[in-house]
């Protein structure tokens, strides 16, 4: 039985991936054995694959590491971003809920200063109309009044058309 070389596991592999797919590479290139399942392959080439593999494992593991270390500060930032934003937001509403309930007591306060004005501008109306009535009534008294001696003029001077001697 004769070991094949496939010409991708010649060279160095850089990447575990990359050593995997050149393993897969030499099996499926590998030839096969008559009357079985089998193949033939090169042992020394699978052999430095599999070191290539194990050199490479270390590597990958590190960059695993530091893209983990680097996704595990990102996600700090982010978290500690939010939390900033989310105490802003907090002290912004509290702000507006602020306002508003300053907002919803100056409404009170103008509806209460209308409702006494109101109030004020009806005694007004009130007493006004007691004085009217009043100085209408003295009015009317002194017509009377003026009425009567009118009244009284009007007989005398009548009695005295009637009457010629005068």
């Amino acid at each position: 039985m004769t070991e094949q070389t496939p010409p991708a596991a010649a060279g160095r592999h850089e990447g575990l991936t990359a050593v995997l797919d050149a393993l897969e590479q030499a099996v499926q290139a590998a030839r096969a054995v008559p009357m079985s399942a089998s193949v033939l392959v090169s042992r020394a080439e699978l052999l430095d694959l599999v070191d290539q593999a194990r050199s490479a494992l270390p590597t990958q593991i590190g960059r695993a590491d530091e893209v983990l270390a680097a996704a595990d500060a990102e996600r700090a930032a982010a978290r500690a971003d939010a939390e900033r934003i989310e105490a802003a937001a907090r002290r912004r509403a509290a702000e507006l809920v602020e306002q508003e309930s300053v907002v919803a007591q100056a409404t009170e306060r103008a509806a209460a200063i209308v409702r006494e004005a109101e109030e004020t501008a009806r005694g007004l109306r009130r007493d006004a109309d007691d004085y009217c009535d009043r100085r209408l009534a003295d009015f009317e008294i002194d017509l009377g009044k003026v009425l009567t001696q009118v009244q009284a003029g009007r007989a005398k001077l009548a009695g005295r058309l009637d009457d010629p001697e005068d």
